[in-house]
């Protein structure tokens, strides 16, 4: 069964304090979980609070599917991102899982 991971590295500039850094990362996930079936979470204590990374997995019978899912959620993260002031890099791929 096709399995996708993406991650999120987020740089917040305008960040000046841990409160800041949380609130666009709450809204970031809340967002995104919202509007797709995905599982998501903070991937690291950030050293900065001007940084953050996110870990995205999606399953699905049909890598077809999980492809478009992706394509979907790299734009969406792109726009919440930018609209909450943050500059994002996303990478993702699929994850080899073995057959039963």
């Amino acid at each position: 069964m096709p399995v996708a991971a993406m991650f999120l590295e987020l740089r917040i500039e305008h960040a000046h304090s841990l409160k800041d850094r949380r609130q666009v990362v709450r809204s970031l996930k809340e967002k995104l979980a919202h509007g797709f079936n995905i599982s998501i979470a903070e991937m690291d204590d950030a050293p900065t609070w001007q940084s953050a990374t996110l870990g995205i997995a999606a399953i699905s019978g049909s890598r077809d599917y999980l492809s478009g899912l992706m394509h979907q959620l790299e734009s969406a993260a792109v726009r919440i991102a930018e609209g909450l002031g943050a500059q994002i890099a996303i990478s993702w791929d699929f994850l080899d899982t073995p057959e039963p």
